[in-house]
């Protein structure tokens, strides 16, 4: 049996309470969490203890501990993306399979950091938002898009990479600029390829099913709704990440939609004028 450790912010989330079940279940109990850390207990909510206790995981008191003990390496804290660098540090220089949890860091600047620190020391990592490996998006030919119009629920700062990744994924890792056209309860987010290529990026509230809207340069249309079981099909693909060492995402694919996510903020300050994104 393969051991994985988590190392996260706080324990009790949706994510940590998730993955070790459907790890155990995608490889029939050849890999399972055993260990975790914690930097803080949550507010409100289960300490880190009494989360391993109910998990059946045994807490360790320190990131090192972890690395050390573990073949396989998760740093979860989805929501703080502030964290990831404190919290992958260590992970980063272990040579050990990584996984970096979404939204994968704070700006670019980080982004680059963390992927050029794994690269330095040998370390296989890859971040990713499920919805990546969505069935209904991945077969999707690449060629001859033209505009994609993007919708899904939730909020810009913690969601839209949930959009943005495919979006990506599908018109390419050199986006030009960005422009936000939103508002507070609908926040939405143009994104420039150049060359008349444009990407939207919708929030249309919780009820909004992940959705994609696409023109091709032929004229021809099509539209796909995320409706398969993207989790599922995400383990699947963080199972062989650690069985062969070898990420499925392409580093600037992970730099691109960072960059989008760090810039569309910047943009939603100033509405209706484009912001120009670096190179």
């Amino acid at each position: 049996m393969k051991k994985i450790g988590f190392i996260d912010l706080h324990l009790d989330q949706f994510h940590a309470n998730k993955y070790p079940g459907w790890i155990d279940q995608a490889t029939g109990s050849a890999m399972k969490v055993v260990y975790a850390y914690g930097k803080r207990d949550k507010e409100n909510g289960l300490t880190n203890a009494a989360w391993c206790k109910e998990n059946e995981i045994e807490l360790l008191p320190a990131i090192e501990d972890v690395v050390e003990r573990s073949d396989y390496l998760i740093v979860l804290s989805p929501d703080n993306p502030e964290f990831h660098e404190e919290l992958s540090r260590l992970p980063l220089q272990s040579g050990k399979p990584t996984y970096i949890d979404k939204t994968f860091a704070p700006d670019r600047e980080t982004a680059i950091r963390m992927f050029d620190l794994a690269t330095a020391h040998g370390t296989p990592m890859y971040s990713t938002s499920a919805l990546r490996f969505a069935s209904e998006y991945t077969e999707l030919d690449r060629s001859g898009i033209q505009t994609i119009s993007s919708w899904g629920p939730g909020g810009f700062a913690n969601y839209s990479i949930h959009q943005i990744e495919p979006v990506v994924r599908l018109m390419g890792a050199d986006p030009k600029r960005v422009m936000f056209v939103g508002t507070p309860d609908s926040p939405a987010l143009l994104i420039d390829y150049g060359n008349g290529r444009q990407a939207a990026v919708n929030h249309l509230g919780e009820n909004c099913p992940f959705t994609l809207g696409i023109k091709n340069e032929d004229g021809s249309f099509k539209q796909v709704t995320a409706n398969s079981n993207f989790f599922a099909l995400f383990i699947e693909n963080l199972v062989n990440f650690f069985e062969t060492g070898k990420p499925a995402v392409d580093p600037a694919e992970t730099i691109a939609v960072i960059t989008i996510i760090e810039y569309g903020l910047k943009a939603a300050a100033n509405p209706y004028a484009w912001v120009e994104l670096p190179n």
